[in-house]
């Protein structure tokens, strides 16, 4: 009986949990470093992680798991609203993409089977590399942003079809291809029909008789239990596990129970296609590599030029601006997670050669690697190559500047999302003049088309505030989400206009003092303005005028929340992880009998040392915070201390123990 051991899934779980330690660390999308830990890791280089099939298996599940995600997210709805952009710009995206890329490797002597195999998997874009950076830029509003996840979705959605065609190309010979995609496509005719039959009947009651028995635990293993039994049951029909994870993710979008399904199955996918990257990342033979360079080099030529190529020219069809045809072009110009299933499932099936699969993984690698550093130098090279961006651009800020010549004295906001919106409606009920500017397309047109003074415009872009009338305005504000954009806008209105009074909305009360020391006159923190507006009622409950209460908080306000500082900090307060190094708290402890610190004066304490501030001394029912020559501390003495975390971890010590 063959022996079978941990030791593969171990060193694959210790170098996942270092790979994303490092990534994260660096700010490097954990994928990659999933793919380059294999690399690393794998039989080609340092030889700790053997091929086996129980690494391949685990990296099987991961794919599973990734495809019951798509599917949860599947909606008809979705479709529709996009179907211009998903099924326009990205089927014709897939469908050119693919027959381009098949004619250029028969050329270079492919087979027919390899070069679908191939083309199919460069055809695909990175969805984590891409959605990610098109969030932290705040540019999924923007048009080239909703063009992107609309070729994204295709991408996805032709997964499914290319999982089914390439099992059938692997099958079928000349003679009898077409009977084997007949038979593939009535298999999949069948599976929907069960999903929109049968499916949608049984599931939601099923669900519904789990969620009643109120066993987290029970809920849990019926998740996996469907994702995995139906992708069992496709596979038993000659289909993909990947295409039957899909159908269950289908299955249940539809139910009430998808958002909980979709956290619970959350940790499952990621370890899960943690390990399937690093699997692939096994795989890449760093000696085929250097004796087949010229293939890499080539696919990946292919992956980047051509298929930003195809789909500039698309676009650019489709009548959208030059400039959001080539942002969408650089966008999508690299390879992504989905290459590497096509590719895995493709050389279980004999489906492309090993030298070419080595070749192709290897050029999707080195694109993905690319893809950041292209991605955030976008704006930059369009500008060098589409001239007529700044025309369109200029043709934007003319009307803007028409919209606002009108304006004096008036309000100038930036983000017109609930805060913006609610700003504005306020003004208006008061007869303020106000204009605002924001980055979501569908909230300016909708506001617009109602009347509302708001234009698209970025912000962090001079001439657009210079255009919506910086220099006339009387104030700013500033409501937006993103700090670090807030940052930029700052910065950019106080070098244009230095006396300009702006107001600034701040998420986190780490940014409070960094906003002012930028020169904003107010800087007003979302969880202080809570706990005011909290504390105000709480205080006219207890019996205490309106005019007292309006009093104290003007007078906290007007102190920069100065009572509110040094507050104590828990393990599920979001700012003792968001600044570690600048984050001050604070902490009480108390001194044991055989504590070092007892009998000793204040000023023997190394509060300057750690850079700690001694807050008072409890003491029994006396709270102590002026200390004469004569004071020394007590047992059981609690002192009350504010500083940065670790520092006050030392102090602790030292008072305790004696050890600074």
């Amino acid at each position: 009986m063959e022996h079978f051991s941990l030791a593969p899934i171990v060193i694959v779980l210790s170098v996942a949990v270092i790979s994303v330690i490092f990534c994260r660390k660096f700010n490097i999308p954990s994928m990659l470093g999933y793919l380059l830990s294999g690399f690393l890791a794998g039989p080609s280089v340092l030889h700790l992680i053997p091929k086996s099939e129980a690494t391949d298996y685990l990296g099987e599940i991961g794919i599973v798991f990734l495809m019951f995600s798509i599917g949860l997210e599947f909606s008809l709805p979705k479709l529709k609203a996009m179907r211009r952009l998903v099924f326009g710009l990205g089927g014709m995206q897939v469908v050119i993409t693919i027959i381009a890329i098949v004619g250029i490797l028969m050329i270079s002597s492919a087979q027919f089977n390899w070069a679908f195999a191939v083309a199919g998997a460069l055809t695909m874009s990175s969805t984590a590399i891409v959605s990610r950076i098109l969030s932290e830029k705040t540019e999924l509003g923007q048009t080239h942003g909703q063009m992107t996840m609309g070729v994204l979705l295709m991408q996805d959605i032709a997964v499914v079809p290319l999982m089914i065609l390439l099992p059938a190309l692997a099958g079928g010979s000349s003679g009898n291809l077409w009977i084997e995609l007949g038979l593939a496509v009535l298999k999949m005719v069948l599976t929907l029909g069960v999903l929109f039959v049968i499916g949608s009947r049984i599931m939601s009651p099923w669900f519904r008789l789990v969620a009643k028995r109120k066993s987290s635990e029970l809920f849990m293993i019926n998740v996996l239990l469907v994702t995995l039994g139906v992708a069992y049951l496709t596979e038993l029909e000659g289909l993909s596990l990947a295409l039957g994870a899909f159908v269950a993710g289908m299955l249940l979008s539809e139910t009430e129970y998808r958002f909980q399904v979709e956290d619970d199955i959350r940790p499952f996918r990621d370890i899960l296609l943690g390990f399937f990257f690093i699997t692939v990342g096994m795989k890449l033979d760093i000696q085929a590599l250097i004796d087949d360079w010229q293939s890499v080099l080539m696919l990946l030529g292919i992956l980047i030029l051509l298929k930003a190529t195809v789909i500039f020219i698309i676009a650019h069809r489709m009548k959208h601006s030059a400039a959001d045809s080539l942002k969408t072009a650089l966008y999508l110009a690299q390879g992504g997670e989905f290459g590497f299933v096509m590719l895995a499932v493709s050389s279980k099936i004999n489906m492309v050669s090993p030298q070419l699969e080595q070749a192709a993984t290897a050029a999707i690698l080195l694109s993905m690697i690319i893809a950041p550093f292209l991605l955030n130098s976008s704006d930059k090279l369009i500008n060098k190559f589409v001239k007529s961006d700044w025309d369109m651009k200029a043709v934007d800020l003319q009307n803007m500047l028409i919209a606002t010549m009108s304006k004096s004295d008036h309000v100038l906001i930036i983000g017109y999302g609930r805060g913006g919106q609610t700003i504005g409606r306020i003004l208006t009920q008061e007869n303020i003049p106000y204009y605002a500017l924001d980055l979501d397309v569908e909230r300016v047109q909708v506001a617009r088309s109602a009347g509302e003074p708001v234009s698209f415009g970025d912000a962090k872009r001079r001439e657009v505030l210079e255009a919506a009338g910086l220099n006339r305005a009387k104030m700013v504000v500033i409501t937006l989400s993103n700090m670090h954009e807030t940052q930029h806008v700052l910065d950019n209105i106080m070098s244009i206009h230095p006396t300009m009074p702006v107001h600034v909305r701040a998420v986190s009360d780490d940014y409070l003092q960094t906003f002012t020391q930028m020169g904003a006159e107010e800087a007003v923190s979302d969880t202080k303005e809570t706990s005011l507006a909290l504390a105000s009622y709480a205080m006219l409950g207890a019996g205490l005028s309106y005019h007292h209460v309006h009093q104290t908080i003007m007078d906290i306000r007007r102190n920069r929340y100065d009572i509110l500082k040094d507050l104590f900090v828990g393990s599920d307060d979001e700012s003792a992880f968001y600044d570690e190094e600048n984050n001050v708290s604070r902490y009480a402890f108390a001194l044991s009998q055989e504590a070092h610190a007892i009998g000793k004066h204040i000023d023997e304490l190394p509060l300057k040392h750690l850079n700690i501030k001694l807050l008072f001394v409890r003491r029994h029912t006396h709270r102590i915070q002026e200390f004469d020559k004569d004071f020394r501390l007590n047992d059981g003495d609690i002192l009350v201390v504010a500083g940065n975390k670790e520092k006050i971890i030392s102090f602790e010590n030292w008072s305790l123990q004696g050890n600074a």
